[in-house]
């Protein structure tokens, strides 16, 4: 018979997961072995995928925010060797929508911030909606070629480019380059300037940010 955890000892070790306590950290306090608790981990994330493709469908959402949060895996893309596999370990990047009214996150997707990975995001994205959205983002440069693939014309999109101060970004630094202007660019159809954001899903992201410290990016971790 297999070994299972007990069901309060499982609770447990799942809400030290979301208050950011580490893997390590938790089989000290638990008495419960690091890869039991990435096991419990993966079960958890693919019930949650379910209940995710499950009930975020038909979406009636008007104002859409799209972001990108960093990460990595194994370790950061500077110590990546050649005999590595890049697209597993390294720079991940977990692309994240939210509806500016009413703070849902439709959807999200993880992987390397390029092409593929935001055509995969965005596609995605447009099949959860039942109607014409307003769409804004950063000017990642792979967004309007992924945003007319899947949403064709049925969408009012924009872009908030941001310029920064010159800085250097050497190891020294604790934090971003301060933002000298922001631009809201109009892209596809006709996009509402007043609802042209990212506050909501950046402000979404440094949360997840400040309390997730493998996530955590020139800002404050616990």
């Amino acid at each position: 018979m297999a070994n299972v955890l007990p069901r309060d000892k499982q609770i447990t070790i799942i809400r030290a997961l979301v208050e950011g306590v580490s893997i390590r950290s938790i089989e000290r306090m638990t008495d419960v072995h690091r890869d039991t608790i990435m096991r419990l981990m993966v079960r958890v994330g693919q019930a949650c995928e379910k209940l995710q493709d499950g009930m975020m469908t038909d979406l009636p959402c008007e104002a859409i925010e799209i972001d990108e949060i960093w990460g990595y895996v194994a370790k950061k893309q500077r110590n990546v060797r050649k005999d590595d596999n890049g697209l597993e370990v390294g720079d991940q990047w977990t692309f994240v929508a939210i509806d500016a009214d009413t703070k849902l996150i439709p959807c999200f997707h993880t992987g390397k911030r390029d092409m593929a990975n935001a055509k995969a995001f965005v596609a995605d994205l447009a099949s959860r909606l039942r109607n014409r959205v307003q769409l804004s983002s950063d000017a990642l440069a792979a967004y309007p070629e992924s945003v007319l693939e899947a949403f064709g014309d049925a969408v009012d999109y924009a872009q908030i480019v941001k310029s920064y101060e010159e800085e250097p970004a050497g190891s020294g630094r604790y934090s971003p380059p301060r933002v000298t202007s922001v631009e809201k660019r109009p892209v596809f159809g006709e996009p509402i300037e007043e609802r042209v954001s990212t506050s909501y899903v950046e402000r979404s992201n440094l949360t997840i940010r400040m309390s997730n410290r493998r996530m955590t990016r020139l800002s404050t971790g616990t």
